[in-house]
């Protein structure tokens, strides 16, 4: 055997002189084997280093591969990063393998990437749904028992179960705050596609939060950034507004750092900021980032639980739970308003 090729089924069988479906017996204890026989193939499958070709087992016989597809918008994103290993660590006692796959938030690309999944076979299939992606050509597959399970955001076109953050009372709770300490005039940054569910959960939850204060929803301190350069720009033009916003919210944990990194360049202490989503190092910032925390963890852990249950026979009807965020206090939402600015 060539040193630079992958050991197959027949080089174990010529390694130890028997025939390709002898080998296969042993692998897959599906036929008669003399104890001698399967003790030569299972020693030279350890020599030559053989690894056995699950997908195609599992095609041929009919069952599903041992792999979890989960597809998500960005895997540098950390959010999603700690979504995806509180999945693997709930799966990890089932013999399940989690792959993952960047939609990159492009529907085709989420498609491309499902029928790949699919085509293995997989246990289990988690989507983050793309703005714009139809989900309806999942009802198949998901009528055929596989489970389906929607992460962050809703699909659209098929009924199954959803795992969400409390998007709208997470971003109330945080302008509320703001509210508390006296500012009047709120700036928000949200993320983009305006589409995009969360952002619109958010958006709601920011109106929801003035409306219940008696103040103006005013559309000009509410703006869109989708990568932080972006919300840095975003900032600056609140900031240069005739009646400047004297706090932000910020929309999620790639803005924040945008909004960040902007004050700090424009040597602005006074603005109040108050984030959707934590931030890494967020207790280093001077001052500390006050955010609405999301619990990644427990998105990941309820979503797999409720995938296995579906697995196991489950057949209840499709369910959306929301899992609670929680202010974390930390001094940059704190920020007293000026005692002098308009209403």
């Amino acid at each position: 055997m060539a040193a630079n090729r992958r050991p197959t089924l027949a080089d174990v069988a010529r390694e130890v002189g028997v025939s390709a479906k002898t080998v296969s017996r042993v692998l897959n204890q599906d036929g008669p084997v003399s104890a001698r026989t399967r003790e030569q193939v299972l020693t030279a499958v350890a020599r030559l280093g053989f690894q056995p070709n699950l997908m195609a087992r599992n095609i041929r016989v009919g069952g599903p591969d041992t792999t979890i597809g989960l597809v998500v918008p960005d895997l540098g994103n950390p959010f999603f990063g700690a979504v995806a290993r509180s999945i693997e660590a709930t799966v990890g006692d089932r013999g399940l393998t989690l792959l993952m796959g960047s939609s990159a938030d492009d529907p085709a690309r989420e498609r491309a990437l499902t029928d790949t999944f699919l085509a293995r076979r997989i246990s289990i299939l988690m989507v983050v749904p793309s703005v714009g992606a139809d989900h309806s050509h999942l009802k198949t597959h998901r009528t055929g028992g596989l489970p389906v399970v929607f992460l962050d955001r809703p699909g659209v076109g098929l009924s199954t179960d959803s795992v969400v953050s409390s998007n709208r009372a997470g971003a109330h709770d945080g302008v509320t705050h703001l509210v508390a300490h006296g500012h009047r005039r709120i700036g928000f940054i949200g993320d983009l596609p305006a589409k995009l569910y969360t952002r619109r959960e958010r958006l709601a939850g920011y109106r929801t939060a003035l409306q219940e204060a008696g103040l103006p929803y005013d559309r000009s301190l509410v703006t869109n950034a989708h990568d932080q350069h972006g919300a840095s720009a975003a900032t600056s033009q609140l900031l240069g507004l005739a009646d400047p916003p004297t706090a932000l919210f910020a929309g999620n944990n790639i803005v924040a750092l945008g909004i960040v990194t902007e004050l700090s360049r424009s040597g602005r202490k006074d603005v109040a900021v108050v984030a959707f989503d934590d931030v890494a190092l967020a207790e280093a910032l001077e001052p500390a980032l006050t955010v609405v925390a999301q619990d990644p963890e427990e998105i990941g852990r309820t979503a797999a639980t409720t995938a296995l249950s579906r697995l196991d026979g489950n057949r209840s009807r499709a369910r959306t739970i929301t899992v609670p965020t929680r202010l974390v206090v930390r001094g940059s939402g704190e920020h007293p308003a000026p005692v002098l600015q308009k209403a």
